[in-house]
């Protein structure tokens, strides 16, 4: 078969080029995920061989990273959940004869909701934090510093941030189903006819222990996901502040990207 002639709509050579394109980025997306995989194997592997040393460190940096992101996100958390959970069991309410009010509430808040909106908040908050820590400290120089005194950056640096933030998402997700459930149906019960007995008694009846497990799965998985990449973008950026700012955007849009698809696959999961 003889080639196209020049100008042929077949031999396009803005088709080319967009093919082109396609395929870099197909090819540097896959490299960047497998980059991101390697980097959690070598963070889940550094406990197989830890000193005695430096654990009175590590368990400070932990609890500093769960306060930060739980305890100190609680005044945040907490009028969203109540906000979320009364707009859920009002709405709902009102088309309690089409659909089951308990399982409806237990799929919206404990399944979707809690563990998106949770994981939204601490990228906002505490996933930029990071990784504007962990780039500050690559761009000047203090990784190669605890590097050549020895040190581990990944069992000093990452692993508590890790252990942290995974900590805390979870802790939030528990926190956010308590108050958008309970809290939300007390406020209602307070100035509506909701009976909060009657609808507390569906939740309990309707959820189940695979409810349960999904949202902490999420819960986890976010946690790790965030962190990993957040810590990721930290050490990428090596050459000057400047690009600090570019690195926190580029990985709250990618945690957020990661989460969704997550969550989706998940949910996906467990319902079929």
């Amino acid at each position: 078969m003889l080639p196209w002639p020049h100008g042929h709509p077949g031999c396009s050579d803005g088709m080319i080029q967009l093919t082109g394109y396609i395929g870099r980025r197909t090819i540097r997306s896959a490299n960047h995920i497998l980059e991101l995989f390697a980097f959690t194997y070598r963070m889940f592997a550094t406990p197989r061989n830890r000193p005695k040393t430096g654990r009175a460190l590590i368990s400070r940096v932990i609890i500093e990273q769960v306060y930060f992101t739980a305890v100190e996100a609680l005044p945040i958390i907490t009028p969203i959940a109540l906000i979320i959970g009364c707009m859920i069991i009002f709405q709902f309410s009102k088309i309690s004869g089409q659909y089951d009010l308990g399982k409806t509430v237990v799929l919206l808040i404990v399944r979707e909701l809690g563990p998106i909106i949770t994981s939204l908040l601490v990228i906002l908050r505490s996933a930029s934090a990071v990784t504007i820590e962990i780039s500050y400290m690559n761009v000047f120089h203090e990784m190669d510093a605890l590097e050549m005194a020895g040190i581990d950056p990944i069992r000093v640096v990452c692993l508590p941030r890790l252990v942290g933030i995974t900590s805390a998402i979870v802790s939030l997700f528990i926190v956010f189903d308590l108050l958008s459930i309970i809290g939300g149906a007390m406020i209602l019960g307070g100035i509506t006819d909701i009976k909060v007995d009657l609808l507390l008694h569906q939740i309990g009846q309707a959820i189940t222990p695979a409810d349960i497990a999904v949202g902490l799965i999420k819960a986890v998985l976010f946690g790790i996901t965030i962190t990993v990449t957040c810590l990721y973008r930290g050490f990428d950026t090596q050459k000057q502040v400047t690009d600090i700012p570019l690195a926190t955007s580029r990985s709250a849009m990618e945690c957020f990207l990661y989460c969704l698809i997550i969550n989706i696959f998940i949910s996906i999961v467990f319902y079929l």
